[in-house]
């Protein structure tokens, strides 16, 4: 089986999520948002993940980036493809769907707990948060998770959009600090040291929390 993992060129990283769905069998062929241009067909991909990013749905620069992604996910949703969208990706969905995404009063960084609709969505987490933006559940989708800056975890019957970071490894949080992500967090009022010991601190439970998350959606899509 084969997933088609859309992400930026520096860090097309699916994690967790990527190391479960290896377990179910699926191969990644990787598509750099930087390039839609190079994507290749959907003949053949029987799931679609895209991944966080530095980027922001409503940014000028990356316009036709965003526009591209979202028609991709339009087509994946028209075809019934199996779609996990984290974080930006979930904003991303949410923008094609018709929904909002707005810039929050201040970034969202740290491991969260989130509260659950839904008592048989594994969920409850923690689960690493690190995100300017917030999205509104586009129509068709049920919100099952939320915080107080808005949905954590929408889903229809093919498709899942996750705001949290499923997928966050340790070795993928040390380098979104070093890449200036050290300033955003001391920003918000956060330590760089301490979010990178709390993500190693759990890391055995936060794969076995991705696993749980991918298996629920997949048992059911």
């Amino acid at each position: 089986m084969r997933a088609l993992v859309v992400g930026n060129g520096d860090d097309l990283d699916p994690g967790f999520v990527g190391h479960r769905l290896r377990e179910h069998g699926y191969a990644f062929t990787e598509c750099h948002r930087e390039h839609p241009d190079r994507w290749p067909d959907l003949d053949g991909i029987e799931l679609v993940l895209t991944l966080g990013s530095e980027w922001n749905v409503y940014r000028a620069a990356t316009t036709e980036l965003v526009e591209s992604e979202a028609a991709l996910i339009r087509r994946v949703i028209a075809e019934a493809r199996p779609l996990i969208a984290v974080c930006f990706g979930a904003q991303v969905l949410s923008h094609a769907l018709g929904g909002t995404v707005t810039r929050m009063a201040g970034t969202e960084v740290g491991w969260c707990d989130v509260e659950v609709m839904a008592t048989d969505v594994p969920a409850s987490g923690p689960w690493l948060e690190w995100h300017d933006d917030a999205f509104t559940v586009p129509e068709g989708f049920r919100e099952l998770a939320r915080r107080d800056a808005g949905p954590q975890l929408i889903r229809s019957r093919r498709v899942v959009g996750t705001q949290f970071h499923p997928e966050a490894t340790e070795t993928m949080v040390a380098r979104w600090l070093g890449h200036g992500g050290a300033e955003q967090v001391r920003a918000a009022g956060g330590d760089p040291d301490e979010l990178l010991a709390a993500t190693r601190q759990p890391t055995t439970t936060s794969h076995n929390r991705a696993g749980d998350l991918v298996d629920w959606f997949l048992s059911s899509v």
